[in-house]
């Protein structure tokens, strides 16, 4: 179902995510959109590099949508954690997020963030990586921390903007873009297609 993010300005792009993170950050930059879930298949494909995986979503998301019948631009995103070259994704059950946890504690990680603009001229990309250090973090801590219910759905198995920030003692890169979506591209991607953000902003 569609939903308008704001009753104030009519939407200027639809968004294929029901994240609610990614659409705080679109309101942030004062972008209205709609709101429709892709639905695809997030499955890794074999010998796909991480880069490539989160290009890949990103722009299979947008393009679904749009195929739909979408009429606004589309605007998808994907973000995946990566540790030696290993996708860390959401979290299947309560011992995989604990593995994981136990896998970032103490160590740096990259978090990958494409985000895809799909319009009649065709899909534009943009992909983000930036890099998070965590701390070490204690069995009783990271059992404390799956209990929150936080990680679950989380890739990675932890939120940077929520309880999860406690870990982190440093990171090198964009903020929006580990939470899920880089504002800077997001912004560089509608600038290019016309589209306008800070709407509502005083002029």
């Amino acid at each position: 179902m569609s939903v308008t993010s704001s009753a104030a300005a009519d939407p200027v792009i639809c968004l294929a995510s029901m994240s609610p993170r990614r659409r705080e950050l679109l309101a942030q930059i004062g972008v209205p959109h709609t709101v429709v879930a892709a639905h695809v298949d997030e499955t890794l494909l074999p010998d796909e590099s991480p880069p490539d995986y989160v290009a890949r979503l990103a722009r299979l998301k947008a393009a679904t949508v749009r195929r739909r019948g979408e009429a606004l631009p589309v605007l998808a995103a994907d973000t995946t954690v990566v540790l030696d070259g290993a996708v860390y994704g959401k979290p299947a059950d309560r011992a995989e997020g604990l593995a994981m946890l136990a896998a970032l504690a103490g160590r740096a990680h990259q978090v990958l963030t494409a985000v895809a603009l799909a319009t009649a001229a065709g899909v534009a990309l943009r992909v983000n990586c930036s890099t998070v250090h965590f701390r070490d973090i204690g069995r009783e801590e990271r059992e404390a921390y799956w209990q929150t219910g936080e990680p679950r759905d989380k890739a990675g198995g932890y939120a940077i903007q929520g309880y999860g920030g406690v870990f982190v003692t440093a990171l090198s890169g964009s903020y929006s873009a580990v939470m899920g979506l880089p504002l800077c591209e997001t912004a560089q991607l509608l600038r290019e297609a016309g589209i306008r953000y800070w709407i509502g902003a005083a002029p």
